[in-house]
């Protein structure tokens, strides 16, 4: 079946079940010739609770099969209250699934378990006791395993908030997957301001990745957790192991948008790397609870380490079997202030555009007929910023505004991919491999339209190309995983 919905702010090229919560990716994994996909998910509602892991399973990132449910909280154990976030690993014949135990009566505290499947990853098996029994005395925060092979033998992080204020992604090691050493911290550091809108590391870290050097340096990924409800973000470290030690220069975002938070990695084959996150609803939570779903991942991006020791992210190739129609091709020079059609565009699309501009420069999605609802990229040769901004993306005052910017090399044409379904859009820098991702909430029923503009008595020349989106095949569930 396809995943087209009656809602018209229900993804359909993102990954997510037909209903109720979901949050982080969890357990990204290729094992047994298939990609698996768990995640944060409740099966009773669209609140975040109960947390369980739900699962999808795929050989092509296009086709995907729902399992049954993968790990549920067990009554007076030690989950009992939520299976929390990890990741997993594939040993041979075996996976296995490292995770965190929660217990309201230590919220911060989430000590490590693991299950295992031997079937293909269809059911895992919970170890039933803890698999790092002792936390660290100095921790104040301390969860979210990331387990990979290292040498013969095996790393894990767990992300951290020290006693003494910093953020930490702890190192254990271990020759079988059963007895963990801790080595101290992997990295760690006071929060440190990251960005230019007020962002920081954070007070702990959660949900730590390693990407690990390849031929040149490796990024440790981690969510910057505050115990507040202040501004959380998605940041990297770029450098190299030194021992038991990664050495890193100055945080960088891993994603500039607002709604793209914990992350989560894969190894694919021929030493591909693929991420996923998990974005948020940015409208009221009464509002999505109605429509009965909650959250969405992003779509799966190839990720690297650049020669120059920039991170880059752009879409899985594999997406590309998702275009349909080509129903846009526009090309030429704008050298006024009237804007410029390039035509129209379905709910979802993926929109590939080069602009040379000598000043400013604007791509509008316009959805509604009279003009008063759009989304705007902005091109500021000015600042060197790529702004997206959605003050005016939905007429529903209960939608989320702001603006959102990456930096942008100016003074050469400037190459974006924006993937838009419905409700998200992750708007790719290709000329950096920089990503921005946030979720808006269009009114307008119409078809949508592209526009560009630019500022009076400046050149623009643009080239722009779309294509409609069809959706992800979700296969009918079995009867054991309905």
């Amino acid at each position: 079946m396809s995943t087209a919905p009656l809602d018209p702010y229900r993804p359909v090229v993102h990954l997510r079940p037909p209903n109720n919560w979901i949050n982080d990716p969890n357990g990204l994994v290729f094992h047994d010739d298939q990609y698996h996909v768990f995640y944060q998910y409740n099966p009773y509602g669209a609140t975040h609770a109960n947390m369980h892991w739900g699962h999808f399973r795929s050989p092509d990132l296009i086709t995907w099969e729902p399992l049954p449910i993968a790990l549920s909280p067990t009554p007076g154990g030690l989950d009992a209250d939520g299976c929390f976030s990890g990741n997993a690993v594939s040993d041979g014949e075996r996976m296995v699934a490292f995770y965190s135990a929660h217990r309201h009566e230590r919220p911060q505290h989430q000590p490590v378990t693991c299950a295992t499947s031997r079937d293909g990853g269809r059911t895992l098996r919970p170890r039933g006791e803890l698999l790092i029994p002792e936390l660290p005395d100095d921790c104040t925060m301390y969860r979210d395993p990331y387990v990979w092979r290292h040498g013969d033998g095996w790393r894990m992080l767990v992300g951290a908030a020290l006693a003494d204020g910093r953020g930490a992604a702890l190192l254990y090691d271990s020759p079988d997957l059963e007895t963990w050493t801790h080595r101290g911290p992997f990295d760690a550091r006071e929060p440190e301001s990251v960005g230019d809108a007020g962002l920081h590391t954070g007070e702990g870290w959660e949900c730590p990745q390693y990407l690990p050097a390849g031929s040149g340096p490796g990024a440790l990924i981690f969510s910057a957790w505050n115990d507040d409800d202040s501004p959380r973000c998605v940041v990297a470290l770029v450098g190299e192991e030194h021992g038991d030690v990664f050495e890193a220069g100055p945080p960088v975002l891993a994603d500039h948008g607002p709604d793209c938070y914990a992350p989560a990695l894969l190894r694919a084959p021929a030493g591909r790397w693929l991420l996923w996150g998990w974005s948020g609803e940015a409208r009221d939570e009464a509002w999505a609870v109605a429509g009965g779903w909650t959250g969405t991942l992003t779509v799966p991006r190839e990720i690297s380490v650049g020669d120059d020791g920039s991170l880059r992210q752009q879409p899985a190739t594999e997406l590309l079997a998702l275009r349909g129609e080509h129903t846009l091709h526009a090309a030429g020079e704008l050298h006024g202030p009237q804007p410029v059609d390039l035509g129209s565009v379905g709910r979802a699309f993926d929109l590939t555009v080069r602009l040379d501009a000598e000043a400013a420069a604007v791509l509008r999605l316009l959805t509604t007929p009279d003009g008063t609802e759009y989304l705007d990229i902005r091109l500021d040769a000015v600042t060197g910023e790529l702004v997206v901004d959605r003050d005016h993306a939905s007429l529903d005052a209960r939608a989320r505004g702001g603006s959102y910017r990456m930096p942008c090399p100016t003074g050469q044409p400037v190459e974006v991919r924006v993937v838009v379904d419905h409700s998200i859009a992750e708007i790719f820098l290709t000329t950096t491999g920089q990503v921005l991702t946030l979720r808006f909430y269009p009114t307008g029923h119409s078809p949508w339209r592209l526009q560009a503009r630019s500022t009076p008595g400046t050149r623009l020349g643009y080239t722009a190309d779309a294509w409609d989106l069809h959706p992800l095949v979700i296969k009918e569930p079995s009867a054991d995983a309905a």
